[in-house]
């Protein structure tokens, strides 16, 4: 239980991180880099550091031990901390999972809608975006661990300037925005206003931010989340160009203020040969379209879940297939190009930018 739960509203966008497939590839390859290997270290923050010092241990949240040869999951976090204390967490509004199979050497990404209304333990039912600043990060893994019916086993945090830092250490991406993005956001002086024109270009970490925020569209959420996974494989893949020890200690050092995870070296090290031998095999949201119901909660529009027998079925189902594969269905794999949708929230009020 949080001894301190914050009240503030946080911001509504929540960045990807992909620091865990990073950490995938680099740490294998440079575990006898002294200053790599000190740079993955402290993404474990030590008792006093973390911003999740002031969660109550519970040993029912405690998550799986990876043993190195079944399924592994890894939960990706991002919030804003603009306006918070040290101690204050914010709602996880955008929650991605990464799941490598040791055995197939296939990675499959899901996002994971912000307003689905579950049951949290210990809480009730309530948004699953809560479940993160209600328990921290333990608890937003066993909540959604138990809606997709998946051991989640470990997590990474970082917010938006840990984003920024990470696109700029790595010297930008080249990326097709599929269409012109424009919001003002009053807030902090305009400092996050949206300013994008449509065409294949260079972003950097300003402007990538900006990309991965919008969802001035016409199913928001629906339509960021799809833009998130798109860019979030153009870093994977930018970063497979930059491997080296030089670099890589560069980027890690930039990151490094801004990351929390579970993962010990160790781990990263195990995960390590796992990541350069698999292949992203597909991505989804989840829950999918056909399994999205409509509720009302206290007069909110939530999105509710048809049948949770199903969505785990579609869970196993999607870890099984392959988009690679010849024969697929090349829109089912997501490319540099966005799906561009026309302009209510998930809970039917205009998509707001944030």
């Amino acid at each position: 239980m949080r001894k301190n739960p914050t009240k503030k509203k946080p911001w509504k966008w929540v960045l990807i991180t992909v620091l865990v497939l990073l950490c995938a590839g680099i740490a294998g390859a440079t575990v006898w880099g002294v200053g790599v290997y000190k740079a993955l270290d402290d993404f474990s923050k030590e008792p006093g550091e973390s911003r999740f010092d002031g969660f109550v241990d519970q040993p029912e949240l405690e998550p799986p031990k990876w043993e190195g040869t079944e399924r592994v999951n890894i939960l990706l976090l991002g919030g804003d901390a603009r306006g918070l204390d040290e101690d204050q967490v914010p709602r996880s509004d955008s929650m991605l999972i990464a799941s490598l199979d040791p055995v197939t050497k296939k990675a499959h990404l899901f996002s994971v809608l912000r307003d689905t209304y579950v049951d949290i333990e210990g809480h009730g039912r309530g948004r699953i975006n809560t479940a993160f600043s209600l328990g921290g990060p333990e608890l937003a893994m066993k909540t959604i661990g138990d809606l997709l019916g998946i051991d989640i086993q470990y997590y990474v945090y970082t917010d938006f300037e840990g984003f920024k830092a990470l696109v700029d250490a790595i010297g930008g991406v080249d990326f097709e925005v599929e269409k012109d993005m424009h919001y003002t956001d009053n807030a902090d002086g305009n400092r996050y206003d949206i300013d994008l024109e449509a065409g294949y270009q260079h972003l950097d970490g300003d402007k990538a931010l900006q990309y991965v925020r919008f969802r001035h569209d016409a199913m928001s959420d629906f339509t960021r989340t799809e833009r998130q996974r798109n860019f979030l494989m153009a870093v994977a893949k930018k970063m497979q160009s930059t491997w080296n020890i030089v670099q890589m200690k560069k980027i890690l050092d930039s990151v490094s203020p801004y990351i929390e995870t579970n993962l010990e070296v160790s781990d990263m090290l195990k995960l390590g040969q796992l990541g350069v031998e698999s292949h992203v095999a597909g991505t989804a949201q989840v829950p999918p379209m056909e399994l999205i119901g409509e509720d009302n909660v206290a007069g909110a529009s939530v999105i509710a879940v048809k049948d949770l027998d199903e969505l785990k079925e579609f869970v196993q189902e999607e870890l099984a297939s392959d988009d690679t594969m010849p024969g697929a269905d090349p829109s089912a794999s997501p490319g540099a190009e966005g799906t561009e949708t026309n302009g209510l929230d998930a809970d039917g009020t205009e998509a707001d930018g944030t």
